[in-house]
């Protein structure tokens, strides 16, 4: 479960005002806005790598006020691609991962092999679609078994199938017990979520319908 209480975050204008709502165990939430409205910002926030000038952020009733918190429960998937282009998708995977115990250990309890990941294990990652390539950034991301997934317009830059294999995999990830929350634009990733937000004006508010 994510709350987000009361999130404020200026630059030289108001960015994020008194944001708050709630996540639950199996639901998608979308964050949709115009570009530079604050969604990114938010994520960020609510990831652990941006600071909110107020507020707070508890997962599963824990308060988000150490990295340990974040690590513990988050798996942040950023717009940009944090990948190595020149190095193939296992040493991707050994770069961020550590060993190749954990590389083992994440195709055991299913994270990668779930991703479809060993299937281009051994291409360089500059060989790979874009849908391959945001599969690989989710895998490394949620190398933790993170209970909560924290997307940044993730059918970015792809075409429809890449669009299809992320999309599949954050269905069966809520139909699992995960909770994702995302920013869209995209109204196949729209019709994933559970609850919908939009930013506007640095307020947060509910669609309704």
């Amino acid at each position: 479960m994510i709350e987000v209480k009361n999130i404020s975050k200026r630059y030289r204008n108001t960015v994020l005002d008194d944001i708050s709502f709630t996540a639950e165990k199996g639901q998608c939430v979308g964050i949709i806005g115009a570009n530079g409205c604050g969604k990114t910002t938010l994520l960020s926030i609510m990831a652990g790598v941006n600071k909110a000038q107020s507020g707070k952020i508890y997962y599963n009733n824990e308060l988000a006020d150490k990295k340990s918190v974040f690590k513990k429960y988050i798996a942040y998937v950023p717009q940009e691609n944090p990948l190595i282009d020149e190095l193939t998708t296992k040493d991707n995977l050994l770069l961020w991962l550590g060993s190749n115990k954990k590389i083992k250990d994440g195709f055991e309890n299913g994270v990668l092999k779930d991703l479809g990941i060993d299937e281009f294990l051994n291409k360089q990652v500059n060989e790979l679609s874009g849908g391959m390539k945001r599969r690989l950034s989710i895998g490394i991301s949620l190398s933790n078994n993170a209970p909560i997934m924290l997307l940044d317009e993730p059918g970015s830059a792809l075409d429809i199938y890449g669009k299809q294999e992320v999309n599949s995999y954050i269905l069966n990830y809520v139909k699992n017990g995960g909770t994702v929350v995302m920013s869209t634009h995209d109204r196949d990733e729209i019709d994933l979520c559970t609850k919908l937000y939009k930013i506007e004006d640095g307020i947060l508010k509910e669609c309704e319908g």
